[in-house]
């Protein structure tokens, strides 16, 4: 019940975004630095503890685009969702050209024998796969929106994905509010959310079983 009232405010503000923005493109720019060798640097604003780029455009899974032309996605799982995952073990990324819709599981994380699924922000055929993620699934918990991206999505139909994802400061609420969530189912544990500077702490679920885990994952990665 929670998960579909959070859902219908979502898709309140989602309408008042959308009609906002529509004289807007919704694509993100095409990122230059994307050509050179290595992932750009993103310049996040802090959210309830939480990171959040202001050029990406966010799943309400918990899951970001960026368009890098007007048909490529570089796709990734944003700072709550890193945190809330704590120590991977592994994740499971689909096959280079398998196509992937939007809103549908896309990768598997898994963690000391639990195991939860997460959903793509965008609709298309896998381009690439971030390889160094799959020998070292640490970068994608300790840096989401650098090289901790997980894959590349060639998306025919990109700018209308994009009209369907959160940005700006509707971004920001949805980061907010889960962040509200969280510290409501887990009181105890999250005492201290934050650590000096306002930044929430890498591993927020380390003291709890890890089938809670899976079950408040799923709840958070609407999957």
């Amino acid at each position: 019940m929670t998960v579909i009232l959070v859902l219908l405010t979502f898709v309140t503000f989602l309408l008042i975004d959308h009609f906002y923005s529509r004289k807007h493109v919704a694509v993100q720019p095409v990122l230059q630095a994307a050509k050179r060798e290595g992932v750009p640097r993103l310049a996040p604003s802090l959210i309830g503890g939480f990171q959040v780029p202001e050029n990406l455009r966010y799943h309400p899974g918990h899951t970001w685009a960026l368009s890098e032309s007007p048909s490529l996605v570089r796709v990734g799982m944003d700072d709550f969702a890193s945190k809330l995952a704590g120590k991977i073990e592994r994740i499971t990324l689909p096959q280079r050209g398998q196509w992937v819709r939007q809103g549908q599981k896309l990768w598997t994380i898994f963690r000391d024998g639990a195991s939860v699924d997460m959903v793509s922000p965008i609709e298309g055929s896998v381009a690439d796969i971030n390889d160094a993620v799959v020998g070292n699934p640490e970068l994608a918990r300790k840096d989401p929106y650098g090289e901790g991206w997980l894959l590349t999505v060639q998306s025919p139909d990109a700018k209308t994905n994009f009209r369907n994802l959160l940005g700006g400061a509707l971004a920001r609420w949805w980061t907010e509010e889960s962040a509200s969530r969280l510290q409501r189912k887990m009181p105890m544990a999250l005492g201290s959310l934050a650590q000096d500077g306002g930044v929430a702490i890498d591993n927020l679920t380390s003291q709890i079983p890890d089938q809670d885990w899976a079950a408040l994952a799923k709840d958070f990665f609407l999957s």
